[in-house]
């Protein structure tokens, strides 16, 4: 087993986490916080667009089973990588599209999956590579969030379905059993 992390943000962390939960490899999807400068934020004080953070996905994966391009391609194809600080009507710079490679490896596989997504998108790309830097867990009601409460959240009605169709159709090789 060839366990790997990658921490992505692409809006809402509970639609990617709703979405990184279906692949086979994916071993664990936490909700979290990155890149901002408040030291153990919550989730008032991210949303609020003051602290700097994203809303990520820390995702636990074996790289034998899935590879970290393949999880890109599906971070690209789960999201819209050419709305800068937003995800349809969540507005703000926590909601940014952006890869926080774990190493020089990964940041090289985020750099040709941005190429690659590009080839897909009329509008430029605008994900970010950010430093990798401290990750603050979101919140426990956060974790698992679609799977326990999604379905009684009309927001994630809205949302999650279409996402997990277009993983479905784009990505049926990928999906866990």
């Amino acid at each position: 087993m060839a366990e790997q992390q990658a921490t992505l943000a692409g809006g809402c962390f509970w639609c990617t986490e709703a979405v990184f939960l279906q692949l086979a490899g994916v071993s664990a999807v936490e909700s979290g916080y990155i890149g901002g400068t408040l030291a153990h934020p919550t989730y008032e004080e991210v949303c609020s667009g003051s602290t700097g953070h994203a809303e990520a996905i820390r995702v636990t994966f074996d790289a034998d089973v899935i590879s970290l391009d393949d999880l890109l391609d599906v971070f690209f194809a789960t999201h819209d990588p050419t709305q800068l600080n937003r995800q349809g009507n969540d507005i703000g710079t926590q909601y940014r599209s952006a890869i926080f490679p774990h190493d020089a490896e990964q940041e090289a596989v985020a750099r040709s999956a941005i190429a690659r997504a590009q080839a897909d998108h009329a509008a430029p790309i605008v994900t970010t590579i950010e430093p990798l830097s401290t990750w603050y867990p979101a919140e426990g009601y956060h974790q698992d969030y679609w799977n326990r409460s999604g379905s009684r959240n009309p927001y994630c009605m809205a949302v999650i379905p279409p996402k997990l169709q277009k993983l479905r159709k784009k990505f049926a090789d990928k999906l866990a059993g």
